[in-house]
């Protein structure tokens, strides 16, 4: 009975460590049908406020404690602006300029940032079974992410001129995708601090609502026509992001941030993309190409060099040590 307890709070605190992954990569899925019926900041603040009053909510409801004090709220604006107001913003104004794929690629490419800041700030240890797994990460959300002729173009002799010609990042919104992954990093490295001075469930609730407002002047300003559009099923869509994509993976996420080994638990982002994919083929009849089911395998591979890499980096130590000792016992026998 012991044991069959052991595993199921293993796969509990499992999917609980993959639901923000799932719930983002589906709410982008849920988002796609909508994108045309509305306008993009308008689209983010709706993704951020009601979600951070539905937080704030489930927190009064479970009694946690309101900020007090000037530091904590210093942290919780910080917070807002960093993985609030900036990486929506960015994000927002990054998909009317660059296409899905590579701007996936882009932000989710963040845990790159979060283990070299967790390195610099907390000490966190990324290994280089860690950084393996890194690599592999990035070169597996390429596969899923990068348009999939530069990939063919690497076996044919124009490959040079397709990638360069390809290349041109910075007339569309790449950087405003690269500004987007920076500023989640940063949020996500920031809940840290946050977290000393206030309950970490309530600051993710009002780094949402302050995080949002800005969002909607922003649309007043330079949108219009932002609801009228929208039908019975967009705003269903809105709604299952909003709830589901935004206050649960939100709070779920930041709470696990505030606790847990930012690096690891940034890895799993990878898983973004590869949700996507996967509920888009399923919804949309997206279909993946090879290059991109390779990409989905080296994505998962990572995960697990990363999230696993102490004790990957005990057991190679051990066959080192077994595979030396075998060797001078064979060479004492020889001579």
């Amino acid at each position: 009975m012991s044991l069959i307890r052991n595993q199921s709070s293993s796969l509990n605190s499992w999917l609980l460590l993959v639901a923000p992954f799932f719930l983002w990569g589906t709410a982008m899925v849920a988002m796609k049908g909508v994108l045309s019926q509305t306008t993009p900041f308008f689209m983010a603040g709706i993704r951020l406020v009601p979600a951070g009053f539905l937080v704030l909510l489930v927190a009064w409801w479970l009694k946690r404690e309101q900020p007090g004090g000037i530091k904590a709220w210093l942290w919780i604006s910080i917070f807002a602006l960093l993985d609030g107001a900036m990486f929506q913003g960015f994000l927002a104004a990054g998909l009317t300029r660059t296409g899905a794929g590579l701007g996936s690629v882009i932000i989710d490419s963040q845990p790159i940032a979060v283990a070299l800041l967790s390195r610099w700030l907390f000490g966190e240890i990324i290994g280089f079974w860690g950084g393996i797994g890194l690599g592999f990460g990035v070169f597996g959300i390429a596969l899923i992410g990068l348009p999939q002729e530069w990939f063919n173009s690497l076996f044919s002799a124009q490959s040079f001129s397709v990638t360069l010609n390809s290349l041109d990042l910075f007339n569309s919104g790449e950087l405003l995708m690269l500004l987007a992954s920076l500023s989640m990093a940063a949020g996500t490295v920031c809940i840290r601090y946050v977290s000393r001075y206030a309950d970490p469930v309530v600051a993710t609730g009002w780094h949402m609502v302050l995080g949002g407002i800005p969002l909607f002047f922003l649309s007043g300003i330079w949108e219009s026509n932002q609801w009228n559009g929208i039908d019975l099923e967009g705003w269903l869509s809105l709604g299952y992001s909003t709830i589901f994509g935004s206050a649960i993976a939100y709070g779920i996420f930041f709470y696990l941030a505030s606790k847990g080994n930012l690096t690891s638990l940034s890895s799993l982002t990878f898983l973004t993309p590869v949700f996507a994919l996967s509920f888009g083929n399923l919804f949309f009849n997206e279909i993946l190409t090879s290059w991109q089911w390779l990409g989905v395998s080296l994505t998962l591979v990572s995960i697990y060099f990363i999230n696993q890499r102490e004790m990957i980096e005990k057991q190679f130590n051990s066959f080192r040590s077994k595979f030396w000792d075998f060797s001078k016992r064979t060479m004492s026998k020889l001579s």
